[in-house]
């Protein structure tokens, strides 16, 4: 888990609410592509990184860059199953990063862009949000 900060200000957060819309405008600093988010959800890290991967594996032969633009921000605790109600909060199962509606959760550097948001879209396929495509006009 290499995107999970080291510190917190807290151990155990509460789940809180994400809000709708970010309010920063989305703009693609880093590639040609961007894979933005249309609702607002929690992404995991496991989520997070198949996606990733797919992306990764695909845009290897053609020579491009993948940048991730989230970050696991939000622990999440669980109980044990077996363990009775009360005695406190749980443990931290694992960490979760809230998406806004508009942020941008991958940006890819490649020249081909017909191949390239193919296989864009075939990552969206591994996040529980539904994206968009956004292409950076040159």
């Amino acid at each position: 888990m290499a995107f999970i900060p080291k510190t917190f200000k807290y151990k155990k957060f509460r789940k809180g609410r994400v809000s709708e819309s970010s309010k920063k405008r989305a703009k693609i600093t880093f590639g040609h592509l961007a894979l933005k988010a249309t609702e607002a959800g929690r992404l995991t890290y496991r989520q997070v990184e198949s996606a990733r991967k797919c992306i990764k594996k695909y845009i290897k032969p053609l020579g491009g860059l993948v940048k991730r633009k989230v970050r696991l921000t939000v622990p999440v605790t669980a109980k044990p199953i077996s363990s009775r109600m009360g005695r406190g909060k749980g443990r931290v199962a694992y960490h979760v990063c809230p998406i806004r509606q508009g942020q941008i959760i991958f940006e890819i550097y490649c020249t081909n862009l017909k191949e390239t948001s193919i296989l864009l879209i075939k990552s969206t396929h591994k996040l529980p949000v539904r994206t968009k495509i956004l292409a950076k006009l040159c």
